[in-house]
Formats: structure tokens, sequence, C-alpha cells
């Protein structure tokens, strides 16, 4: 590692080392061990701008630039999402699948009750027939 090329790293990955590319750390933190006046300096440099970079807001872009970057990725064919409606397309999931949880719940109450309910009136029309036909059940067997 030479000066040059640390410098350079430090101007270009700040003063953390964890920034730096995985390759060039080792060999740019065995050059700071060895020439620590000159790595103290760019790295005291290199924090005041990492500093200042903390403390500024990150710029927000305008409704203009927005609108032209969404017309040029849908001219490219590319499908894009307005973020502003992804809470309506949720909410309408939501409502949509308790619906239907209420509809399938509906039926299966429905068939479980009709099923209790038809066989007491299944059986009492059995009952019914049976007397009105006056045949025991010892004449036809025996």
């Amino acid at each position: 590692m030479t000066s040059e090329r640390f410098l350079a790293l430090v101007a270009a990955w700040g003063a953390d080392a964890r920034r730096w590319p995985e390759g060039e750390r080792s060999a740019a933190q065995a050059f700071a061990a060895a020439h620590p006046e000159t790595a103290r300096a760019a790295l005291a440099e290199a924090d005041a701008v990492d500093a200042l970079l903390h403390l500024s807001r990150a710029p927000r872009p305008s409704a203009a630039l927005r609108d032209r970057v969404i017309a040029s990725a849908t001219g490219a064919g590319l499908a894009v999402r307005r973020e502003g409606r992804r809470w309506l397309d949720r909410l309408a999931l939501a409502l949509g699948a308790g619906w239907a949880v209420a509809a399938c719940a509906g039926v299966a109450a429905g068939v479980m009750m009709t099923t209790h309910l038809t066989a007491d009136v299944q059986a009492d029309a059995v009952l019914y027939q049976a007397s009105l036909m006056g045949v025991d059940d010892t004449e036809v067997l025996g």
C-alpha cells in the first residue's frame, strides 16, 4: 500500500475502516500502523468530513423529478407502483380476506345445522309413514 493509495482510499471511503473495500482493508490498516503521522492527519480530515455529512439532511427530490422518473420507467416497460396506494391495497386485501372467511364460516355453519335439523325431520317422517301403513315389524318379519 502506497501513501497515495491510502490517501485516495480514505478520501473515497471515509475514516471508518469498516467501509473500506475488504480486499484493501488489511493493507490500509497495516499502512496506518506503519505510518501513524500520515494516517492520523488523513483520518482526522476524513472524520471531520464524515461528521459534516452525517449532520446534513438528505435532499428530497421534487415532485416534478419524481414524476419524470416514473414516466421514464413506465416508458421503459417497468411496472411502477405508487407508494401512496400500498396501504389501500393492503386494506382491500384484508377486507376481502375477512369477507371470504365470513362466507366460509357461514357455509360450514349452514351445512352442520342442516344435518342436525334434517335428521330429526327424517326420523319423524319415517315414523309417521310407518304408522300410516299400519304394518308392524312382526307381521313383516314373521
